[in-house]
């Protein structure tokens, strides 16, 4: 399993509260670009939502 954790930044590297997370299969066929490309649709998908949801004040 990989994917994506959308997540505050603090004075730590990658140790601020986690505002989404989102999962994708490792499949056995996959290649090192296959995995990257799901993980980047993820990104693309998930990242304006959370944002929003920010702006709006619904999460965090």
């Amino acid at each position: 399993e990989s994917g994506i954790t959308i997540h505050y930044v603090n004075e730590h590297y990658d140790e601020g509260d986690v505002i989404f997370q989102a999962s994708c299969e490792v499949l056995p066929t996959d290649t090192p670009e296959t995995l990257a490309q799901r993980v980047h649709r993820l990104e693309w998908e998930y990242y304006p939502k959370v944002i929003e949801h920010l702006i709006q004040g619904k999460c965090g």
